[in-house]
């Protein structure tokens, strides 16, 4: 089975028989295939009414487990985004029902940030939405594949994860 990077390749192998193009073979599907989950990701969560930041920072708190509260600290570390924005989203969050804002126990400056019921039920309907689009997307591999994908993948992706910074 051919696809487009297999196009792409045999031309620039045509054009310019002096370079190695053999990195386009997998980082060219990595691309394109990431374009096509984000294209998915949008789909799942519009279904919810959701922004894909949006959906970062509820399913962060929803991943912390039950009473489902980060710092604003801990949701920087957890979605990389500046503490500007962090405090944007959240006050967006929180006009939306989404989030509530309450003063943290153990540091009388602080605060903790809380998935509302609704904000609970959103994340987890546009979840299970995410799920079916990525089930599809891997729809065919079998399950071995996929767990060697992954595998692969986790490979590559393992030194970005603990650079610094």
């Amino acid at each position: 089975m051919e696809d487009e990077v297999d196009r792409l390749v045999a031309a620039w192998r045509r054009e310019r028989p002096d370079l190695d193009v053999e990195p386009l073979e997998v980082l060219s599907r990595v691309s394109r295939l990431a374009r096509h989950l984000d294209r998915a990701r949008r789909l799942a969560f519009s279904e919810h009414q959701l922004e894909p930041w949006e959906f970062d920072v509820l399913t962060s708190l929803r991943r912390a487990g039950a009473p489902y509260q980060l710092s604003p600290g801990q949701l920087l570390t957890q979605t990389l985004v500046t503490s500007g924005t962090m405090t944007n989203r959240i006050d967006r969050l929180t006009k939306k029902g989404l989030v509530e804002r309450l003063p943290d126990p153990s540091d009388r400056r602080g605060v903790l940030v809380r998935l509302t019921p609704e904000g609970r039920d959103r994340a987890d309907e546009a979840l299970a939405g995410l799920l079916a689009q990525e089930r599809a997307i891997l729809a065919q591999l079998s399950r071995g594949q996929r767990g060697e994908l992954a595998a692969l993948l986790r490979r590559l992706t393992a030194p970005f994860d603990n650079l610094p910074g």
